[in-house]
């Protein structure tokens, strides 16, 4: 794995999903074998009624981290989320959050990845576990991948 395939994914991640352009725009990544960081600043527009962070962000955090500790494995394709489990913890309406995503088994065309999200404090809020299988889209250009 090369530093040039982290930088090409976080890219992609930042400057070629609109999701993170448009609703997440304070989202950062750092990516690094077998493991990535995914921080958000808590915004209330990301709230449901009771004044905390709802936990579909929560999740996309959780997965986010997952998945490219899985990607920075794998630099032909782009891999696929099949199946995640969240766990939330506690509530947080303020303040930087951080998700750590970790490899915890690799196969040929399968991947295990777990992650950790924590308040600025370093309180544990959530954490989750995933299953990642190949896709059958190449790392291009084309999808932001440069």
């Amino acid at each position: 794995m090369t530093e040039a395939h982290f930088r090409k994914l976080e890219q992609m991640y930042l400057k070629a999903a609109p999701i993170n352009r448009v609703h997440f725009p304070s989202t950062q990544l750092s990516i690094q074998k077998a493991s990535a960081t995914v921080s958000l600043e808590v915004h209330p527009d990301y709230f449901h009624a009771l004044g905390a962070m709802h936990g579909s962000v929560y999740f996309k955090l959780l997965d986010d981290a997952a998945f490219f500790a899985v990607n920075s494995l794998v630099e032909d394709v782009f891999v696929l989320t099949t199946n995640f489990n969240t766990h939330l913890v506690r509530p947080v309406s303020k303040g930087l959050i951080k998700a750590v995503g970790t490899v915890k088994f690799s196969s040929k065309n399968l991947w295990i990845a777990e992650a950790h999200l924590s308040d600025e404090k370093g309180r544990e809020i959530g954490f989750g576990t995933g299953h990642f299988a190949r896709s059958k889209v190449a790392l291009t250009p084309s999808i932001g991948y440069c």
